[in-house]
């Protein structure tokens, strides 16, 4: 769709080793959090397209590749977003909050 299109064309603007929020890619886009989130749960380009750079505001990992987890259980994908970051060099907090502040420059 055109808005997954400014999503994802947006997503490319955030750096290796950076990571962002649904919140402040909806924020840039004039739109919602979830939105951003639906746009990204199929990503026909990651991760080239790393929509895996995108976490929750509150530092946790977010859904990815579809999946969510929901009542403090993992989703089935968690394991491989937070490897894919760890690999980029992003940190993470003893329990499993993101370490840092979120980048917002986009242009």
């Amino acid at each position: 769709t055109p808005f997954q299109k400014k999503v994802l064309t947006t997503l490319c603007q955030v750096p290796r080793g950076q990571y962002t929020t649904y919140a402040a890619i909806s924020k840039h886009l004039s739109s919602s959090p979830r939105a951003v989130g639906n746009a990204l749960k199929n990503n026909p380009f990651a991760p080239q397209v790393p929509c895996h750079r995108v976490l929750a505001s509150g530092g946790g990992l977010g859904g990815f590749c579809g999946s969510w987890g929901r009542n403090g259980e993992a989703g089935l994908n968690d394991d491989k977003k937070r490897k894919l970051l760890r690999d980029e060099g992003v940190k993470f907090d003893g329990k499993g909050k993101v370490v840092g502040r979120p980048w917002d420059g986009f242009k």
